[in-house]
């Protein structure tokens, strides 16, 4: 189970700063629908070749300055 819960309304906001950090991953990359959020994890992972914790922990991170740019 994943350890965060996006709904589509943040994800929005997320995947925008996402995609300015990671300007290689595509719109199939980063396609999500509420609840996947595990789905969604293990596919950063191997894209981004990063451990489960990094990844975990940028989305939270970005969740947390939603109104911002940071991430």
């Amino acid at each position: 189970m994943a350890e965060i819960s996006i709904n589509n309304l943040e994800w929005d906001r997320l995947k925008l700063k996402i995609k300015r950090k990671y300007t290689n991953l595509s719109d199939e990359d980063l396609s999500y629908e509420q609840g996947q959020e595990e789905e969604l994890i293990i596919r950063l992972m191997a894209r981004l070749r990063r451990k489960r914790e990094y990844i975990v922990f940028t989305l939270k991170k970005g969740m947390e300055f939603l109104e911002t740019n940071r991430l």
